[in-house]
């Protein structure tokens, strides 16, 4: 009864997220119901193994999505993401426009600019170089979710994203963890869904498909409750404050670039330099916790990148932000939402792990062919897409599972770098069905359908990204960690 109970949770939780019930509410219900059938004490998992799980993460990362919320909102509020955006539209033009947005795309996430912020920008950006190219505008979608989505989440090495954040804790990595392997990852994802992105075009001239219509009348995306919800969980940036705050004029390109770089910057001094010749003699007393350099250094490198790319942002911007202070309220508070709905998650799925009936589950996952690194993609890909969120996901595998593979790691000579690569890709791959709060809300800002526009979304964001996923265990396992 114990596993089917699990199975129940799990499809009470995924039935009610799709139709637009709140995670915060859904998470604890879902876990109450395994522990129903499973003839635990409800009270005592709901507020110490439910809690745990959830405070656990949100202790751990609550400076990530405060201070990347607060990046990107600044970032948009200067001009800055509007400023790149034109500036790779004006140098590649409409005949390139395709490249434009995923370039345009990829720059600003990597550089810490959370995607849905992006979207806002991209996608009016899409629609006008569309329009003059005489691309389908139902391939705008899939170009933004190319650029902000993919190989700048989960493969380029160093990027700020929280998917690739997550696993340094657990593994004791940094966010540069197995970079060849990364840059061959982001390599294969953009080389495929560019193959794909200009093979739909040329066919749609051939047809004489030409634009299309006029996209249906914009819709106030940020104000639906239901999209606000689905999209929370998914990713770190509440689209509910994307109104709020002033953005001023654009700045000019080198003033707009610089943040960004100043993100990847510091990020790599801090995590290659810095941090490994910190004096950490001082974790090893008591009021730390059983913690050690390895496990926080990470998260340090980033939160550190983070803060230093803020001051540098509105040192440059300060007369262009001239509502700093509701431009910061709105981007620390669109951290709020989004931290509390994957905590949720991760709290649901503490109390799963703590059921009797999954070690059955822990069993089957360790015992799957191919090793500890096939496992875990199988792992981090079923719960991204039964949660609808690569975070959520990814937290969930790693906090149930993630000492195992450790361990087996270090049985095998299997460096830990490649674990966390390996778990990174994983996650942002079915992360994005249909249900998923990222695409819901990138279709609806572009205007365009599930129907027209998804089955270019799962090319270039699923298979693309199991394909990279593929190759990297390949080479990872022949020729270990670069």
């Amino acid at each position: 009864m114990g596993l089917f109970g699990i199975l129940v949770a799990l499809c009470v939780l995924i039935w009610l997220a799709y139709r637009g019930w709140s995670v915060l509410l859904l998470a604890p219900i879902a876990a109450l119901i395994a522990v129903a059938f499973a003839r635990e004490p409800l009270l005592a998992h709901w507020t110490i193994t439910f809690m745990n799980g959830a405070a656990r993460f949100v202790a751990q990362f609550f400076p990530i999505f405060l201070l990347g919320a607060l990046f990107g909102k600044l970032m948009d509020d200067s001009g800055s993401v509007t400023a790149i955006a034109h500036f790779m539209a004006d140098k590649l033009g409409p005949r390139r426009a395709i490249l434009s947005v995923v370039l345009a795309g990829a720059f600003v996430t990597y550089g810490g600019v959370s995607l849905f912020v992006a979207f806002f920008v991209l996608a009016p950006m899409a629609q006008e170089l569309f329009s003059k190219a005489g691309t389908p505008r139902r391939l705008a979608p899939a170009a933004i979710a190319l650029g902000t989505s993919t190989f700048t989440m989960s493969a380029l090495p160093g990027t700020p994203a929280i998917q690739n954040a997550i696993p340094m804790p657990f593994f004791g990595t940094t966010a540069f963890a197995a970079p060849g392997l990364g840059v061959m990852a982001a390599l294969i994802m953009f080389g495929f869904g560019m193959w794909w992105l200009m093979r739909s075009e040329r066919a749609a001239q051939r047809r004489g498909e030409g634009y299309g219509d006029a996209p249906a009348a914009a819709v106030d995306v940020s104000q639906d409750q239901i999209i606000r919800d689905r999209a929370a969980a998914s990713h770190e940036f509440d689209i509910a404050e994307i109104p709020h705050g002033h953005r001023g004029d654009r700045p000019g390109i080198l003033i707009a670039i610089l943040p960004l770089l100043v993100v990847v910057g510091v990020n790599l001094v801090m995590s290659l330099v810095l941090i490994p010749r910190m004096d950490d003699s001082f974790l090893s007393e008591e009021r730390w916790g059983p913690t050690t350099l390895a496990a926080v250094g990470g998260v340090w490198s980033v939160i550190v990148a983070l803060a230093v790319a803020i001051v540098t942002l509105i040192a440059l911007n300060w007369r262009r932000l001239t509502q700093i202070r509701e431009s910061v309220d709105a981007g620390v508070t669109a951290s709020a939402l989004p931290l509390l709905s994957v905590a949720s998650l991760v709290g649901f799925g503490a109390v799963v792990a703590a059921m009797p009936a999954f070690a059955a589950v822990r069993t089957w996952v360790l015992s799957i062919d191919g090793g500890p690194l096939v496992s875990l993609a199988i792992a981090t890909n079923v719960l991204a897409s039964l949660t609808g969120s690569a975070s959520g996901g990814l937290t969930i595998a790693l906090d149930t599972l993630g000492e195992t593979y450790l361990r087996l790691a270090e049985k095998q000579g299997i460096d830990p770098a490649l674990l966390h690569r390996v778990a990174v890709i994983g996650a942002g791959t079915l992360d994005s069905l249909p249900h998923n709060g990222a695409v819901v809300t990138l279709l609806a800002v572009c205007g365009c359908t599930h129907k027209e526009s998804y089955f270019d979304i799962v090319i270039v964001a699923i298979l693309g990204a199991i394909l990279a996923l593929a190759a990297v265990i390949a080479v990872g396992s022949a020729f270990g960690s670069f």
